[in-house]
């Protein structure tokens, strides 16, 4: 159900002259944080003064008392380390004071040296890792427009030298393909880049030419400096239908100070003399601007209609995970209005397609574009919406840089790797997911699951939807056997004991498609009078402390079996285990350390030394060694 808000009495528009005086106090506030900090980015902030002042002033509608307004619009600091700027403008809105944009970069300050969501409510998302903020601006545009349905507009600052960063061309089709004619993107085309020049300088022409190609109307101010002209530049972007638009504006990098204007030398550093620098800009001021509210919107309720109905698929049957998956996640959709699914066109492997062709109007196609797919989700995550992306885990790693900046943002999203490991067979390595366990592991707050069986995806699939940050799921490309009941629980961090017996000798730990193998494996051995217990490790992390620590007490040797790089993986998931300082067990790995070629699925798990044989062969060994030990 919709409702409206109410409107807001609109604000004074700042003079010309006023708006220049504001510009002047966001240079004076960069100099003054970076000197008190005694590091930081000055010269960076001091390019872009105009443009932040002219859009503070005149074009940006928000409400700083209620930055959850769905009427607000939407601004993203790409070039991050020109936080100074930001802070400032923060301050001239009357959100911060002067006393606290003075703590900038101090132990417990909010003002971290780049800006992050986590620390301040006005901050969409953590930037810093440069070319990342205008992909995360389209995705916040895309659910605007295709979600929403709403006429805010998003607001993208970034410098030139980021524009170096594919990932901000991958944005950028996107953006034009998506008729995104409600995103703006300001580029401080300033010339210095960290280390010297960047690779067109001033050349506005060299970059709108790029930005036409893609399909944005372009818009050139040659002088980024001049308020009227910038003005100019705001209202033609408002008012061009059916495009993006990109303002490239010329800028001096340290502008308004002699010995830092255009000076090479100085990027990420504070002045020399910051008291004849402020003194030079006109001294210390004290403006405030009225920001102009936010319109009249429709609060958009989300509806949950309980618990979805989720595929059921008998015991005894073959079934692939990642068809599981796309049939749960469409169950879902239709239970809950906030998820979306997003595709590296790869759906009908994925199975993500299942999704769109239940609830159309929430799939989106990011296309082979894995970095502009993890932005979409993370820009899709800050309006709200929890986002399931998912292509083949191989290519994840792409956009691992993206991942690890959603969390730091404290995005809430599910991305999920299909076709991992060696067992998707005749394709090679190149399309094998071997290292993607590890590499989300890694990312703080994570959650991670691997399935190994189709009731269990479905099942994981729903429980995901309750856990927050960054949520992991992997999946397999080819059938295997369904061992769990329809219905069965797994909750995140637990585990599940298939094979026990009060004379096991070892304990094989697996999860996902070494599962299988070390049944058969557990079984083959149980016949020859070797007990073997069985954990399904579904839950890599966080992992079953409780059931690995009773299995080691119990048996005192775990045996790990991974589809997976040796390091960073199951076997070092379960290692941490006993990393504490208690007493370990004997803990031996079976994992892919060669480099595979082209083979069946089951010829790979051989070569590979994690089937069912080489589980057997290694179990053996160990209850001999511990026998003779």
């Amino acid at each position: 159900m919709d409702s409206a808000t109410e409107p807001r009495t609109p604000a004074s528009t700042p003079a010309p002259a006023q708006l220049v005086e504001l510009a002047q106090q966001f240079r004076v506030d960069s100099v003054r944080m970076a000197a008190a900090a005694g590091s930081g980015h000055p010269t960076s902030s001091m390019s872009a003064a105009e443009l932040m002042a002219v859009l503070l002033g005149r074009h940006f509608h928000y409400d700083f008392e209620r930055p959850e307004h769905p009427g607000n619009d939407r601004f993203v600091l790409s070039k991050g380390h020109a936080s100074p700027l930001l802070y400032a403008a923060f301050k001239a809105a009357g959100a911060l004071t002067d006393d606290e944009m003075m703590t900038f970069r101090k132990h417990g300050s909010r003002l971290e040296g780049h800006p992050t969501p986590q620390r301040l409510p006005w901050v969409e998302v953590a930037t810093g890792s440069l070319g990342q903020g205008l992909p995360v601006g389209v995705g916040i545009a895309l659910a605007a427009a295709r979600l929403e349905r709403d006429d805010h507009r998003v607001w993208v600052l970034c410098g030139d030298s980021e524009l170096a960063e594919g990932s901000v061309w991958e944005a950028a089709e996107h953006a034009a393909y998506e008729q995104l004619d409600r995103l703006t993107l300001l580029v401080d085309v300033n010339r210095l880049g960290q280390r010297g020049p960047t690779r067109h300088g001033h050349d506005l022409s060299a970059y709108a030419r790029r930005f036409a190609a893609f399909g944005w109307h372009t818009v050139e101010v040659e002088d980024g400096h001049d308020i009227d002209t910038l003005d100019r530049a705001f209202n033609e972007a408002r008012s061009t239908a059916g495009q993006p638009t990109v303002i490239l504006a010329r800028t001096l990098k340290g502008k308004g100070v002699a010995a830092a204007e255009d000076q090479e030398g100085l990027h990420g550093k504070p002045l020399p003399d910051p008291e004849a620098a402020i003194a030079e800009l006109g001294g210390v001021r004290d403006l405030h601007v009225q920001v102009q509210p936010p319109g009249p919107t429709r609060v958009l309720t989300v509806a949950h209609r309980g618990a979805p109905d989720l595929p059921h698929y008998a015991p005894g049957t073959h079934k692939a995970t990642r068809d599981a998956y796309g049939a749960a996640l469409t169950a879902l959709g239709t239970v809950r209005d906030d998820v979306v699914a997003l595709d590296g066109e790869v759906g009908d492997s994925t199975r993500t397609q299942l999704f769109g062709e239940e609830h159309p109007e929430r799939y989106f196609e990011c296309y082979i574009a894995e970095q502009q797919l993890v932005a979409t989700a993370t820009g899709m995550a800050v309006r709200g919406y929890l986002p399931y992306a998912g292509t083949f885990a191989a290519f994840l790693t792409r956009a691992y840089d993206f991942v690890r900046m959603a969390a730091v943002s404290g995005a809430s999203m599910v991305l999920v790797g299909s076709h991992a490991g060696v067992g998707i067979g005749e394709d090679g390595p190149s399309q094998m997911g071997l290292e993607d366990l590890a590499m989300f592991r890694t990312v703080h707050g994570s959650t991670v699951v691997y399935p190994c069986d189709a009731n269990q995806t479905a099942q994981l699939v729903a429980e995901l939807a309750q856990q927050t940050g960054i949520r992991y799921l992997r999946t397999t490309r080819g059938d295997t056997p369904v061992i769990y009941t329809p219905g069965e629980r797994f909750p995140v961090g637990g585990s599940k004991v298939l094979r026990t017996h009060d004379e096991d000798r070892l304990t094989v730990v697996a999860a996902g498609a070494t599962v299988h193998e070390a049944l058969t494996a557990a079984d083959v051995l149980a016949a020859y009078g070797i007990r073997v217990r069985v954990i399904d490790l579904y839950s890599v992390k966080p992992v079953d402390r409780a059931t690995l620590r009773e299995a080691a007490a119990d048996t005192g040797c775990l045996l790990t079996v991974e589809d997976h790089r040796e390091e960073g993986g199951i076997g070092d998931a379960v290692a941490e285990v006993f990393a504490d300082g208690s007493p370990p067990p004997r803990l031996v790995r079976l994992a892919v350390r060669t480099m595979p070629g082209s083979a069946t699925p089951e010829e790979q798990l051989h070569a590979a030394g994690i089937d069912a044989e080489s589980i057997e062969a290694a179990a053996r060994l160990l209850v001999e060694q511990a026998v003779v030990a």
